[in-house]
C-alpha cells in the first residue's frame, strides 16, 4: 500500500473536531434533522433555507426553482433540480458525477484507496465485504469527491451503465468534510453506505463492473436512487442487498441516478484497463457535474 512516507498530525482544531464526534449522539441528530427537512414547517422552513443560502453562499441562480419560497420543505430546497443547460456534458467517456470538490483520486494499488496523507482503506472494506468485485478493482482508478453544504445535490451517472445490484451497508455517520477525512482512520468505509454496481462496456465490446459509492455522513438524513427511491431509512443495522442482474436497469451517462438528503461523498471505482483519469483532476480541484473525468484506454 502507497501512502505519504510519514503521518502529518493534524492541527489542533482538526484534532478537537474529530474528537468531539466521537462523542456526540452522531444517529440520533441524523434522524432529527432527517424528520425536520422532510416536514413542511412553514415560515420555520423558509428562515432555514434563507440562513442557509445566506451562510453558503448557494447560487439559486442555476436552480430549475430559484425563488426560496417556493420550497415546501428544507429536503425540496436542498435536493433543488438544477436549471436545463446549467451543467452541459464534457466531450469524454467519463463524466463527473456531482458538483463538489475532489477528495482524493489516482490508483487503487494493490486493493488500496488513499484517504487522506497517511490514511487510507481497502476496496473490500469500502464495498462490504464483497471481496470479488474488490478484486475485479484492484490496480484500477478511483476518484473520491467531497460534496460541501453549497454543492447541488443530486448524483448522476458519470458513464452509461446497466444496473446489477444495490448494497446498504450500515456503519457510523461521522462527518465527511476534510478535517474529518485527515483525522478519522478509514472513514469512508466506516461510514454508512449506499453501493451501487454497475456493468459497463468498452469502446472494444468488453464488458466491465464499475461502481458508485454513496458514503453518509451526520445530518445525512437518507440517500435515494431512482430505482429504489429512499434507501435509508430503515436502519435496520445489517447489511441489505437488491439484485438488479436482468432486470435491464439501464442509465445513461450524465442522468439522474440518486441524491443525499442532505451532503455528504461520491467514490468512483473503475477496475484496471479501463479509462485513465484526466490530468487536471488532483486533490483539492473543484468539480462540477458533467466535465470530463476520464477516457477509454
Amino acid at each position: 500500500m502507497v501512502l505519504a512516507s510519514r503521518r502529518m498530525s493534524p492541527s489542533l482544531p482538526d484534532r478537537a473536531a474529530v474528537a468531539l464526534q466521537y462523542l456526540l449522539p452522531k444517529r440520533l441528530l441524523t434522524e432529527l434533522a432527517g424528520a425536520l427537512a422532510r416536514r413542511p414547517l412553514g415560515a420555520l422552513t423558509q428562515v432555514a433555507i434563507r440562513r442557509f443560502i445566506d451562510r453558503y453562499q448557494v447560487d439559486m441562480a442555476e436552480a430549475a426553482e430559484p425563488d426560496p419560497l417556493a420550497y415546501a420543505t428544507f429536503n425540496d430546497f436542498f435536493t433543488r433540480a438544477l436549471r436545463p443547460g446549467a451543467r452541459p456534458l464534457a466531450e469524454a467517456a467519463w463524466v463527473c458525477p456531482v458538483d463538489g470538490a475532489i477528495s482524493q483520486c489516482g490508483p487503487i494499488e494493490g486493493g488500496h484507496i488513499v484517504q487522506a496523507k497517511g490514511h487510507g482503506y481497502t476496496a473490500q472494506a469500502l464495498l462490504g465485504g464483497d471481496a470479488a468485485l474488490a478484486a475485479a478493482m484492484a490496480d484500477g482508478v478511483f476518484a473520491t469527491l467531497y460534496l460541501s453544504p453549497r454543492d447541488y445535490h443530486r448524483i448522476h451517472m458519470p458513464c452509461d451503465g446497466v444496473l446489477q445490484r444495490m448494497v446498504h451497508v450500515p456503519g457510523t455517520l461521522f462527518s465527511v468534510n476534510p478535517a474529518t477525512a485527515r483525522g478519522v482512520p478509514g472513514l469512508f468505509a466506516r461510514n454508512e453506505r449506499v453501493v451501487c454496481v454497475f456493468e459497463g462496456q468498452h469502446p472494444s465490446g468488453r464488458a466491465f463492473p464499475w461502481a458508485l459509492v454513496l458514503v453518509g455522513a451526520t445530518i445525512v438524513g437518507s440517500m435515494a436512487t431512482v430505482w429504489h427511491g429512499v434507501v435509508n431509512p430503515p436502519r435496520p443495522g445489517t447489511v441489505r442487498s437488491w439484485d438488479y442482474t436482468g432486470r435491464d436497469v439501464r442509465l445513461a451517462r450524465g442522468v439522474e441516478m440518486g441524491r443525499f438528503l442532505l451532503g455528504s461523498t461520491v467514490v468512483v471505482l473503475l477496475p484496471p484497463g479501463v479509462a485513465r483519469l484526466r490530468p487536471e483532476w488532483a486533490p483539492g480541484q473543484p468539480v462540477r457535474m458533467g466535465q470530463a473525468m476520464a477516457d477509454w484506454l
